[in-house]
């Protein structure tokens, strides 16, 4: 034969198949022993003639074979589930998942309570939900698959296994109440099942229970510390997106494995830069490259902690490097447009990424393919956006729906974002409304054209068209997009019910943030200041490092003049994450200004309007510091800018209150300069 090999393996399998038969059948006379010992046989059979099928291309003698006996050996031994997880595999092995669905239903119809059908079929749905790490699931096989396991469960409460694969799988539909059940049936079944309490610890995650996952997950690597526990917890931790309890595993794995273990550093050094411990992680990165000198990922990590730690010059060199080594990886490519944009040089990391894009151009292109140039196009048009080249960004947005016709609406979503960004409204309105026209039902772009009602000052109709979409599947999201619209109407006990609304229905820390941002917000517009900063101050203790929140809370204090050490500590901090946000970037120009730091606030303030040419309010705090310089001219022009932009504000967003006040100061500076010029001409 061609396989020796495989012909003795055959011939083992063969001997020890009617070896296993035969001594059960000589030791066990009673019919249930010999029932057990028929399965026995009719298994290994089975199972020799699936190892046959794979062997020589799934040939249809053998898989029909393989078929029959591990029938026989089901129907021996009924409740040996691993036979029916055996026959569903071949199943699929063979391409035969038609038929053996068929068959099962049939089963089913015939005796509803066949649990050997509903376990193949349960098998079998599972196999084809598709890949949840990929966001590609098939609710309908995720839906039928839940059923199975869950009748199996109705009548064999005892079966392990099956309530483990019933916690997965409600893990997948993100059904946290009832995969918490499953696992904790599982754990009274076995209380030291790593599987159910890893899995038990995902949904605590889910559930924003941190301090009851990690207790879990410790455990399981307590227990039982290896390589294998050790490197599955930094699994899960990283799932959790606890990326420093994660680096915590790795490096005590590290300690399992002897000599030297790149992946296992890399893994680890990942980790620390995902948590931002970036000296450690860069140490981690240049040993890996000491060893692996060739390692052109290892060197790409390098450059982008460089990046973060605002170090471009070694960045820049880091990436050349790792560029040298891998002249074709499109991942090194985008890096150098981070690089740029990182450097606030966003008209280069335009040009850079366009290059990359013609580069990479395809009359036609893979599904992989396909995926990378839409991600590219759609950042090419947000770097277009933020460089408040609005037209560009809109063809860049529509091109990914000419590219990809799934991402359609999802483009359609991002010209109107841009037609807003640019304040033109009307444009924003009539996209929206035929986007919504050609795609019913489109959650994201129904919600998208409430935004775009509630600024034109439609927030009545806007809410009216939110609250259809209420329908008890995904309303947090709902009742946020009601929430924004009763604030742009500053109807804001309405505000307050939606964001209540949102509250219960959110469960993970990240959702708790949220809502409680825009509390904070609603408190601030209502001059309830003690309140916002209670509600500010709660989400920095679930998240210490959101800007955002940050710098609400420094540019609250700052506007009214009080604090103004501490403003401009909680500005910079959120300047340090996000070192080119034009917002930030006038917060803390307004607090030089209150400081009496005439200079630094210019020039900070110059810097936010090149991110934010058209922000009246910059514009506005840009004319008091020119005016307190005694730059009459330079301010009044300052000021009618400002008005300017007002003119363009969206109706929701305009605030007479504000507009007067520049006027004012414009008709004062009006008055001042004409006695300073009178003065000066009556002078001798």
């Amino acid at each position: 034969m061609s396989h020796p090999s495989k012909a003795t393996t055959i011939v083992c399998l063969l001997l020890s198949a009617a070896g296993i038969a035969w001594s059960a059948q000589t030791a066990a006379p009673a019919a249930k022993k010999a029932e057990r010992a028929d399965a026995y046989y009719h298994f290994a059979l089975g199972h020799l003639y699936a190892e046959l099928a794979g062997t020589f291309g799934n040939k249809g003698d053998y898989v029909n074979k393989a078929i029959e006996n591990y029938k026989a050996a089901l129907k021996a031994d009924p409740a040996a589930g691993f036979l029916a997880e055996e026959l569903s595999d071949l199943y699929l092995q063979a391409g035969q998942t038609r038929m053996a669905v068929l068959e099962a239903e049939e089963a089913l119809r015939q005796n509803p309570d066949d649990l050997t059908a509903r376990r193949i079929l349960g098998r079998i749905y599972t196999r084809m939900i598709g890949d949840p790490q990929q966001r590609q699931i098939n609710e309908e096989m995720l839906k039928k698959a839940t059923e199975q396991y869950r009748k199996i469960s109705e009548k064999e409460p005892q079966d392990l296994d099956n309530w483990l694969m019933l916690g997965r799988l409600y893990k997948v539909a993100q059904n946290s109440v009832d995969a918490e059940k499953a696992y904790k049936k599982t754990l009274e079944l076995d209380p030291e099942n790593e599987d159910a309490m890893t899995g038990l610890a995902m949904v605590y995650s889910d559930l924003g229970d941190s301090k009851s996952a990690s207790e879990l997950l410790r455990k399981v690597a307590g227990k039982n510390p290896s390589l294998r526990t050790l490197t599955t917890l930094a699994g899960a931790y990283e799932q959790m997106r606890e990326y420093a309890l994660a680096a915590e595993s790795l490096t005590k794995a590290l300690e399992f494995s002897p000599g030297s273990n790149a992946d296992l550093k890399r893994a680890l050094a990942q980790n620390l830069m995902l948590s931002e411990q970036y000296d450690a992680a860069l140490k981690i990165y240049l040993e890996v490259l000491a060893e692996e000198p060739k390692d052109a990922q290892s060197q790409l990590r390098v450059s982008q902690i460089y990046r973060q730690k605002r170090d471009f010059a070694k960045a820049r060199e880091a990436s050349r490097k790792a560029r040298e080594m891998d002249p074709d990886s499109m991942e090194i490519r985008y890096n150098d447009v981070n690089l740029l944009e990182a450097e606030g040089k966003t008209a280069e990391a335009i040009a850079a990424l366009k290059d990359l894009l013609a580069a990479t151009g395809k009359s036609s292109y893979s599904a992989g393919e396909k995926t990378n140039r839409v991600a590219l196009l759609e950042r090419l048009g947000l770097l277009y956006r933020s460089n408040d080249q609005h037209q560009e960004a809109v063809a860049a947005f529509r091109e990914i729906g000419e590219l990809d016709p799934s991402m359609s609406s999802r483009s359609a979503a991002q010209v109107v974002e841009s037609f807003r960004a640019a304040k033109d409204f009307a444009s924003a309105e009539r996209e929206s409304a035929e986007a919504v026209k050609k795609y019913p039902g489109d959650r994201m772009l129904l919600m998208v054209r409430a935004s775009v009602l509630s600024e034109t000052g439609k927030a009545a109709l806007a809410v009216e068209e939110l609250k259809k979409l209420l329908d008890g599947k995904a309303d947090r999201e709902i009742h946020l997009s009601i929430a924004q619209a009763q604030e742009k109407a500053k109807n804001y006990p309405e505000m307050a019910q939606a964001l209540d609304a949102a509250e219960k229905l959110s469960e993970s820390k990240d959702e708790k943030e949220a809502v409680l941002f825009m509390r904070g917000a609603m408190y601030e517009r209502q001059k309830r200041f003690e309140a916002a900063e209670a509600a500010f101050r709660k989400v920095l203790e679930i998240n210490p490092d959101n800007a955002s929140a940050l710098n609400y809370l420094g540019y609250m204090f700052a506007d009214r003049n009080v604090r103004l050490s501490e403003a401009q500590q909680l500005i910079q901090k959120a300047l340090d994450r996000e070192p080119n946000n034009g917002a930030f970037l006038d917060s803390l120009g307004w607090v030089y200004f209150r400081l009496g730091k005439l200079e630094e606030a210019e020039a900070t303030l110059r810097r936010a309007l090149e991110r934010y040419p058209r922000d009246p309010a910059i514009h506005d705090h840009l004319g008091d510091v020119l005016f307190r310089q005694g730059r009459l001219k330079d301010a009044m022009a300052s000021w009618r800018n400002s008005l300017k932009e007002w003119e363009a504000t969206a109706p929701s967003e305009s605030d007479p209150t504000e507009v007067a006040k520049v006027q004012k100061k414009l008709e004062g500076a009006r008055v001042r300069l004409a006695k300073e010029s009178s003065g000066a001409v009556r002078q001798p």
